[in-house]
């Protein structure tokens, strides 16, 4: 019987596919990304009693609410990505999520993982040496201190609220062709979060990304900085 994760993966790529991105459902369905996936996850449950990485009562609840979450907007942020050889931050990446999950979907594209935490930082270098990601660097730092105009998408989850002293410290990481992506819930808490800090921004968009087996709101906020 198939498991949680190869059912979610295989609808996340009909969803995809069924979108006309067939290149996000390739990727989706990839057998390295169902090998890569199972052994992350492992990771998870051997630290997370430790280290309080995620919270999840069991591992169909870290499939769903952590993994299958963060792989739901992927055809989403690769409309977002500019063409050459972009570089992604995960703001506040934690045990990793979206950003690991994300670089094992998209292996020709680079990621940074930004994290503060010692602790987390140790788990999130032992993951990428364990899983062998070799487009994914890990940098020990506050969002607020990371590296000016490096970034060419910063996309973060279960981050802090965009305020505006959160919104210029990461418009302060984005490229001059960059965009923020938001992961958020419910659409009124969106609405309500973007009306305190319309005036900063430049545009900006959402998108619905249901996310298999969850009974809840999901959808991504795109925010484009003042040109």
């Amino acid at each position: 019987m198939a498991t949680i994760l190869e059912r979610g993966l295989a609808e996340l790529s009909a969803s995809f596919a069924a979108k006309g991105d067939g290149v996000s459902a390739d990727l989706v369905a990839a057998p390295r990304v169902l090998d890569l996936l199972c052994r992350y996850i492992a990771e998870i449950e051997l630290f997370n009693p430790a280290y309080g990485l995620v919270g999840a009562k069991d591992r169909d609840e870290l499939v769903v609410k952590h993994i299958l979450d963060s792989i739901a907007p992927l055809s989403a942020l690769r409309d977002l990505l500019p063409p050459g050889l972009p570089i992604v931050a995960d703001a506040g990446s934690g045990a990793g999520l979206p950003g690991i999950p994300l670089a094992i979907c998209m292996p020709d594209i680079n990621f940074a993982l930004l994290e503060r935490m010692g602790r987390r930082v140790g788990f999130l270098n032992n993951v990428v040496a364990v899983l062998g990601l070799t487009n994914v660097d890990v940098e020990q730092t506050e969002v607020e201190r990371g590296a000016a105009g490096r970034y060419d998408l910063v996309t973060f989850r279960a981050f802090r609220p965009l305020d505006p002293p959160m919104l210029k410290a990461l418009f302060r990481l984005l490229s001059p062709r960059g965009v923020l992506a938001a992961y958020k819930a419910r659409e009124e808490k969106v609405a309500e979060e973007m009306s305190a800090i319309e005036s900063l921004v430049g545009s900006w968009e959402e998108v619905e990304t249901p996310v298999p087996f969850l009974d809840e709101q999901r959808r991504l906020v795109s925010v484009r900085p003042p040109r």
